[in-house]
C-alpha cells in the first residue's frame, strides 16, 4: 500500500526540503487517499521525516507520474530500502523500463542496490587503490591532475557508494598533507616531531569552547550555555582521553592512538585521561587493565587521571531513564539476529508507551528478565543505516569493580559520548571506523541536553604480515602457534617490548606515519628502521657467536695467561666508556666466517687469507684444519701476528673467549603472506599461513662476559649480528636473548 503522510509529517518534510506549499501540493497530489488504518500504520516510521528521506520523496513524486509505480517506490523510500539518489535513479529507470505487472521484486532490489552496504572503510580502500594506480601521474602533474578520473574509477569499483563521500575521501587522500609533499621551504611531516604536527593550528581542530564552529556539530537552544559552563570548568584547557576496552592487549595500532590522544593534549598544554571502557564484564580481566596502563606509561605518557566507564554507572542509568521519559528510547524484545542486517524492519515495540518502557527498564535492572529477553534501544538512525542502536543489555556476570550491583550494562554507543561529556573532553579523537557513529554521538548528548564534545577521526595504522584482532590472537595462542599475547612475533605492544623494541622507536615511527585522516599501511621494515636508529644510540656493543667454531692460537703471546681486551661500548663515541673481555689461546668465531674453499669475492678467513680479530690488535692465519670422522670442520689451529707488522687483512671478524653459554631466539615473520586474513590470498584462513621458520632457538650460543650482569629488557648490539634484548625467561644460570632486529642490510658485504 501507498500511505499518505500525516499533516505533522508533511510539515516536517516541508521544513527539511524547503518545498513550500506549492511543492507539497505537487508531491501529495498523485498519491491516493489513505484510510485511517493506513495512516496509523505509517506511524511506525516515526513522527518526522528526516531530510534525506524527504528529499527522496520529493524527487520521486516530481519525476514519476504513474500512481501505482509511485506507491511502489514511496514504500521503498519510507521503509529506507532506497536511501541514496543513485538508488532512486536506478529504481526510476527500472520501473519505466518494466511497465508490465507484476514487478519482479527480487530482480528490482538487485538492480537498485537494495540492501547494499558500502562502509567508509570500503570507500577508503577503493580510493587508496585508485590513487595507487595513478600515483606516478599524480606526482608528476600534481594539482593539474584531473581528480574526476579518480572519483569515476572509485565509483566503478563501488557501484552503490555515495558520490559525495567518495569525493570527500579523494580530497582527503590527495590533499597536500597526504600525497603531495609541501612546497619548497616548508617542513615535511615525516621530518617533524609528533608534537610539532599536533601543536596549535596544525590540525585545524576547533579551539576549546568553540565546538559549534565544527562542521556537522549540532547546535541546540542550550548549546551556548552548556559550552559556557564547560569553559568555566576547564578554563579553556584541551582535554582528550584514551579509552581502551580492557579485554585484550594493546597493539601497534593503539600506539598511534596513544600518541595522538596524549600527544595532542601535551602539545597544546592540556591533559589526557586514561579511561577503561569496562562495560562488558564477560571479557574483562585484571591482567588487561594492568597491561594497558603499563604500555601507556612505557610509551612515556602519564595519564592526568585513570577513570573507568563503571565510575559513571549510576549517572548513566539515570540518564537512560531520562531518555525514556523524553520519548527517545524504548524497551525492545527482539533477538540480536532480528536487529542485524541492512535496513531491518523497525521494532514492533518502537512506539511502546513511555510509562511501560520505564517499568520494564526497572524490571531489567531488578533481574526480572533473562539475558537477551529485553534491551533498551535509542530512537535514531546512524550513518551506516543501523536503526535504533542498543543502549543497555542484560548480562548476569559480576563486574570486576561493581560486583553484583548491576545486571544491565551500557553499550559503547551509549556510554562513549556521555563519559566524554562527564569528563568535559574537548576533543574526542578516535579512529576512522567510528565516523559512522559521529551523528549518534551528537544526537545522544543533545537528546539529554548535556555538554557535547566534538568527535574527530584519524586514520588507522595497519601493518602487513600480521594479525592484531583480539579474537585471532586468542586463536593463535590456543593453537600453540604463539606462546601468549607477548610472543615477540606478534605486534602487540607487550610483544614488541619483549622483543626489545624501545618505546622511543615506536613513538618515532608514529611520528613518521604522521597524523593522517586516511588509513595507513606501513611495511614492518620502516618500523625496524626506527628501532635501529634508537638502539644505535642506546645499545652498548658486545660480541656473540651463534654457531661457534673453535680456534686455537698456537703462538699466543702469553700461553699460560689470559689477556684483557678493551672494547668500546659505543665505537662512535668512546666517551661512553669501555668494557673488558678476556682473550685466551682458545677463542670461538662464527662457522660462516671460515671457508676451506672460498668463493670468489669471499673476504673472511680461509687458508692463505688472514683476517683481523676485532679489538685485539692481532691478525690470524690458518695453520691447520681439524675435521671429525664425517669430514666436518670442528676446529682450526691458527697463528697470530700483531696488526702493525702484518699485512692489512681484507676483513675483521668478531669472536668470544671464556664466553657465557646463552639461549638466543631468532624471529622472522609469523605469516607467509602479506595479508593473512585475506580469503583470496589465503583461502585456508590465517592459521594455515603460519611461517614454519618464524622462530629459531639456538640453545648454546656464546656471548662475551660483558652481558653477565644483564637484566630482562637490557639491550645490546651484538657486533655484526644485530640488536638483541634480554628475555624475561632468563635465569641466574642462563641468559636468554631475543633478536630485536638485524643489522642494516648490506648486499655488498660477503
Amino acid at each position: 500500500p501507498c500511505h499518505v503522510l500525516s499533516s505533522d509529517r508533511a510539515e516536517s518534510l516541508d521544513e527539511h526540503t524547503d518545498m513550500g506549499e506549492a511543492g507539497w501540493v505537487s508531491f501529495t497530489a498523485p498519491l491516493p487517499t489513505a484510510t485511517k488504518k493506513e495512516q496509523r500504520a505509517q506511524g511506525s516510521l516515526g513522527s518526522a521525516v528526516d531530510k534525506t528521506t524527504g528529499t527522496l520523496l520529493y524527487n520521486v513524486a516530481s519525476r514519476l507520474k504513474d500512481p501505482k509505480r509511485l506507491c511502489f517506490l514511496v514504500g521503498y523510500v519510507t521503509s529506507k530500502k532506497l536511501v541514496t539518489d543513485l538508488q532512486l535513479s536506478a529504481a526510476l529507470e527500472y520501473v519505466r523500463s518494466h511497465p508490465l505487472d507484476p514487478i519482479d521484486v527480487a530482480d528490482f532490489e538487485r538492480e537498485c542496490g537494495v540492501g547494499a552496504v558500502v562502509t567508509p572503510e570500503q570507500i577508503e580502500e577503493a580510493v587508496e587503490a585508485v590513487i595507487s594506480k595513478h600515483r606516478a601521474q599524480l606526482l608528476l602533474e600534481r594539482y593539474r591532475f584531473n581528480t574526476g578520473l579518480l572519483m569515476g574509477e572509485a565509483r566503478a569499483r563501488l557501484k552503490w557508494a555515495d558520490g559525495k563521500i567518495i569525493k570527500n575521501e579523494v580530497d582527503l587522500q590527495v590533499g597536500p598533507d597526504q600525497l603531495f609533499p609541501p612546497p619548497t621551504g616548508e617542513t615535511n611531516l615525516e621530518t617533524r616531531s609528533l608534537l610539532e604536527q599536533l601543536r596549535g593550528e596544525a590540525l585545524k581542530f576547533h579551539k576549546p569552547g568553540e565546538n559549534y564552529k565544527t562542521e556537522g556539530y549540532v547546535i541546540t537552544a542550550n548549546t551556548m550555555s552548556l559550552l559556557k559552563e564547560h569553559l568555566a570548568i576547564t578554563g579553556g584547557q584541551v582535554r582528550t582521553r584514551f579509552p581502551p576496552e580492557p579485554n585484550g592487549i594493546l597493539h601497534i595500532g593503539h600506539a598511534k592512538a596513544i600518541n595522538f590522544n596524549f600527544g595532542y593534549a601535551k602539545a597544546n598544554g592540556g591533559i589526557c585521561f586514561l579511561r577503561y571502557d569496562d562495560t562488558n564484564p564477560e571479557k574483562e580481566e585484571e591482567k588487561y587493565f594492568t597491561a594497558i596502563r603499563e604500555m601507556v606509561e612505557w610509551l612515556g605518557y602519564t595519564p592526568h587521571a585513570v577513570t573507568h566507564a563503571s565510575d559513571y554507572f549510576d549517572q548513566l542509568y539515570s540518564w537512560a531513564v531520562e531518555l525514556i521519559r523524553r520519548g527517545q528510547a524504548y524497551i525492545c524484545h527482539q533477538q540480536g539476529e532480528e536487529m542485524k542486517g541492512h535496513n531491518p524492519a523497525p521494532s514492533p515495540w518502537r512506539d511502546r508507551p513511555v510509562e511501560e518502557s520505564l517499568l520494564l527498564f526497572e524490571g531489567m535492572r531488578k533481574g526480572k528478565f533473562g539475558e537477551g529477553e529485553a534491551t533498551l534501544r535509542m530512537k535514531l538512525v546512524m550513518e551506516d543505516g543501523k536503526l535504533d542502536p542498543v543502549a543497555y543489555r542484560i548480562k548476569y556476570t559480576p563486574h570486576h569493580r561493581t560486583g553484583d550491583k548491576w545486571c544491565i550494562y551500557p553499550t559503547y554507543d551509549y556510554t562513549h559520548c556521555l563519559c566524554d561529556s562527564l569528563e568535559h573532553i574537548s576533543h574526542s579523537l578516535c579512529t576512522k571506523e567510528f565516523q559512522a557513529r559521529r551523528s549518534s554521538y551528537f544526537w545522544l548528548c543533545n537528546a539529554l541536553d548535556v555538554y557535547c564534545p566534538v568527535q574527530w577521526e584519524f586514520g588507522r595504522l595497519n601493518l602487513p604480515y600480521t594479525v592484531v584482532s583480539k579474537r585471532k590472537i586468542i586463536r593463535l595462542v590456543e593453537a600453540g602457534a604463539v606462546r601468549d599475547w607477548d610472543d615477540p612475533r606478534l605486534f602487540t605492544l607487550t610483544a614488541l617490548r619483549r622483543r626489545g623494541f624501545p618505546p622511543e622507536a615506536i613513538n618515532h615511527f608514529c611520528a613518521r606515519v604522521g597524523v593522517t585522516v586516511a588509513q595507513t599501511t606501513m611495511e614492518p621494515h620502516l618500523l625496524e628502521a626506527c628501532v635501529r636508529e634508537v638502539l644505535n644510540e642506546q645499545a652498548p656493543r658486545a660480541m656473540a657467536v651463534l654457531e661457534p667454531l673453535r680456534l686455537t692460537i698456537t703462538n699466543f703471546p702469553q700461553p699460560h695467561k689470559a689477556l684483557e681486551v678493551s672494547v668500546p661500548n659505543f665505537p662512535a663515541d668512546e666517551t661512553k666508556g669501555f668494557h673488558k673481555v678476556p682473550f685466551q689461546p682458545a677463542v670461538f668465531i662464527e662457522q660462516s666466517d671460515f671457508r676451506e674453499v672460498p668463493d670468489k669475492g669471499y673476504k673472511r678467513l680461509a687458508p692463505g687469507q688472514p683476517v683481523g680479530l676485532r679489538h685485539t690488535g692481532f691478525v690470524i692465519a690458518v695453520q691447520n684444519v681439524i675435521k671429525d670422522a664425517s669430514g666436518r670442520v670442528i676446529e682450526l689451529e691458527v697463528t697470530c701476528t700483531k696488526s702493525e707488522v702484518a699485512e692489512k687483512p681484507k676483513a675483521f671478524i668478531h669472536w668470544v673467549s671464556e664466553p657465557l653459554v646463552c639461549e638466543v631466539r631468532l624471529y622472522e615473520r609469523l605469516f607467509l603472506h602479506k595479508n593473512p586474513e585475506d580469503a583470496v590470498e589465503v583461502p585456508g584462513g590465517f592459521l594455515s599461513d603460519l611461517n614454519p621458520d618464524s622462530l629459531q632457538v639456538i640453545e648454546e650460543a656464546l656471548v662475551d662476559r660483558f652481558g653477565s650482569t644483564a637484566r630482562p629488557f637490557d639491550k645490546f648490539q651484538f657486533e655484526r649480528l644485530g640488536y638483541f634484548s634480554v628475555d624475561p625467561d632468563s635465569t641466574d644460570a642462563k641468559l636468554v636473548f631475543n633478536r630485536t632486529v638485524t643489522m642494516k642490510e648490506d648486499p655488498g658485504k660477503l
